[in-house]
């Protein structure tokens, strides 16, 4: 992944990409107290272009900082508007957009109450976060010997900077093993998710995912599957399971604002279903790219729609 723009949107403003530069003394860098999202835009197949459930993800910006106690210095529609400014900016039809909310370096101290928050959105052209590969006939997973956060260890709920740690070492572990994606089970041996995903298992026809007042994190897309499998009539079920669950069932997916809807073909070497993408995750996968990408017409409310100047 290459992160290259002509311009990212910082404090207020938008300033050259090359600029947006932060001291090395910064205070989030050393602690990781500070917040972020992941939000993707797209273009349809008329050419419109629009940031997908945009004001769902700048509230649960601000529903993060809340939760650890991070004083954002702007109103959500700003920064709904600094994530289209910033795509037009850069001439991007489509893209993948970073805003995040950090701690400055005017001093360090576990406390520094009064440290002045930043803001910043970048703003990037990103393809399948698992590989296009990946999302067409499955990856390899496996189960990671790292747990998922505790909920009352740290805060689950938020997309938390320094939280991810937890995630980066799992996911670096079955990397080097030579899998595609590490699956996080709770501290009570329960699954949980991906390093970066939301994670469900299709059994008998029947969607089954971790429910959402256990370790996950409760993720937009997930929201999504969610309401587009009651679109589609497919039953849901929201529980907890376990990983051997997980090897006799019909399917696996994943989803994510950058990983979108990503197959799993394989875990710790057993082969899930038919090895393949199976028939619920091809309809769901189907449904969710047209109305992100294609002619479906359903669920407008999720579209902001901008246009990019002449």
């Amino acid at each position: 992944m290459a992160m290259q723009a002509d311009f990212l949107w910082m404090d207020g403003e938008l300033i050259p990409f090359g600029q947006a530069t932060i001291h090395v003394l910064t205070h989030t860098l050393h602690y990781g107290f500070g917040v972020f999202e992941g939000i993707r835009a797209y273009q349809r197949e008329d050419g419109t272009s629009h940031v997908f459930r945009l004001q769902e993800h700048v509230k649960r910006l601000f529903e993060s900082a809340h939760i650890i106690g991070l004083e954002i210095p702007y109103d959500a529609a700003s920064l709904e508007r600094a994530c289209t400014e910033t795509l037009v900016a850069n001439g991007l039809a489509k893209g993948y957009l970073r805003p995040i909310a950090f701690l400055g370096s005017d001093t360090l101290g576990l406390g520094a109450l009064n440290n002045k928050t930043h803001v910043a959105v970048g703003a990037w052209d990103w393809g399948a976060y698992l590989g296009e590969e990946g999302m067409a006939k499955g990856i390899r997973c496996k189960i990671s010997s790292f747990s998922r956060l505790h909920v009352n260890v740290n805060m689950v709920k938020g997309k938390i900077c320094g939280q991810y740690v937890n995630s980066v070492i799992a996911k670096r572990e079955v990397l080097k093993a030579g899998y595609d994606e590490a699956i996080m089970l709770d501290t009570q041996g329960y699954v949980s998710e991906c390093t970066g995903e939301n994670l469900f298992m299709v059994k008998n026809g029947k969607i089954i995912t971790a429910p959402y007042g256990s370790s996950i994190l409760g993720g937009i897309t997930r929201d999504t599957i969610l309401a587009l499998a009651g679109d589609l009539g497919i039953p849901v079920q929201e529980r907890l399971f376990t990983r051997d669950e997980l090897y006799v069932a019909d399917e696996v997916f994943l989803c994510g604002t950058a990983a979108e809807i990503t197959p799993v073909r394989e875990i710790d070497d057993r082969t899930i279903g038919g090895g393949r993408p199976g028939e619920v995750t091809l309809a769901v996968s189907k449904k969710f790219f047209g109305v992100v990408r294609g002619d479906d017409p359903a669920r407008p409310e999720w579209r902001a729609t901008y246009t990019l100047k002449a």
